[in-house]
């Protein structure tokens, strides 16, 4: 008989801060006190930018060029459409319900704005954003994008029409995602009517943690409500969910990168020296041209 993961905290939103003007964010990890820099890898960072309202606006909100190396970023949206560039040619724009899956690795110049009809209108703004950490190897690897558009994203009923598990990444009951990941790793939306029930079976080794982004949940015993983070520890494989209500939850979980961390700013590398040259190769240009 499998073990039940036991929940080792449950954390409250932090106190929000802004990344740029259109993201007003809770940073669950790293560094909050509680999940620390290896705490959730391959997880590295997570973003919440918690339902809220945006007045309209002619200029959209957003966040300018900056570049990234060395990880992916991972956004997903619940409300709201977001429009995204970079220097390696690529954009696109998702809105609810779909994802955007960068990958920086040997660096490029990035920039993220609300989408201009959305900002024309405004309205309700939801978002999560990841930063997915590479192993030494991939760090250097060219640039990519991929778009999880709502037709490409795979989608599992659960029985009696009580909702369905999306799989972003990984696989679940023989259904795998639409994204391709560097290392094992599962990510899912569970969307889950009010009364469902679900047993997630999830390697023990696995760092994994929970996201109620929507609703409330019984899991593992523990009642959690809207906008808090379940972290697990690492000593069982099955977690079970009972919605209390109708409920969204994002699952994370990935097979830990056992390497060195060294990150400044926009750059997640192995050591202080890959960070500085990463730095010096930004200086010079090396991360290709994007306007504002």
């Amino acid at each position: 008989m499998k073990l039940q993961k036991t929940i080792e905290t449950v954390l409250a939103p932090p106190p929000p801060h802004m990344v740029g003007d259109g993201f007003r964010v809770h940073s669950f990890f790293p560094d909050n006190g509680l999940i620390g820099k290896k705490r959730m890898s391959p997880f590295f960072l997570l973003d919440y930018n918690a339902l809220m309202d945006f007045s309209p606006r002619k200029e959209p909100r957003g966040v300018g060029v900056h570049p990234h190396r060395g990880f992916e970023t991972v956004t997903i949206a619940y409300h709201g459409r977001i429009a995204h560039h970079d220097s390696a040619g690529n954009s696109g724009i998702i809105g609810e319900g779909e994802v955007q899956w960068m990958t920086a690795a040997s660096g490029l110049l990035h920039k993220e704005y609300h989408e201009a009809e959305f900002s024309r209108q405004g309205g309700p703004f939801q978002m999560v954003q990841l930063w997915v950490n590479l192993p030494a190897k991939y760090k250097t690897v060219a640039p990519k994008y991929q778009e999880l558009s709502v037709d490409k994203l795979v989608r599992v009923p659960l029985p009696d029409d009580k909702g369905e598990v999306e799989v972003i990444a990984g696989s679940y009951a023989n259904a795998k995602g639409a994204a391709s990941t560097f290392t094992p790793m599962h990510v899912y939306n569970l969307r889950l009517k009010k009364g469902a029930r679900l047993d997630l079976d999830l390697p023990a080794h696995y760092n994994t943690g929970m996201l109620i982004v929507a609703g409330e949940a019984n899991i593992n015993g523990s009642s959690v409500p809207a906008d808090h983070f379940i972290l697990f520890k690492n000593d069982g494989e099955m977690v079970n969910i009972e919605a209390s209500a109708d409920a969204v939850i994002l699952v994370l979980s990935g097979e830990p990168i056992d390497e060195p961390i060294a990150q400044y700013g926009p750059f997640l590398m192995n050591t202080w020296e890959e960070v500085e040259q990463a730095i010096t190769d930004v200086n010079a240009g090396k991360y290709g041209i994007l306007e504002e």
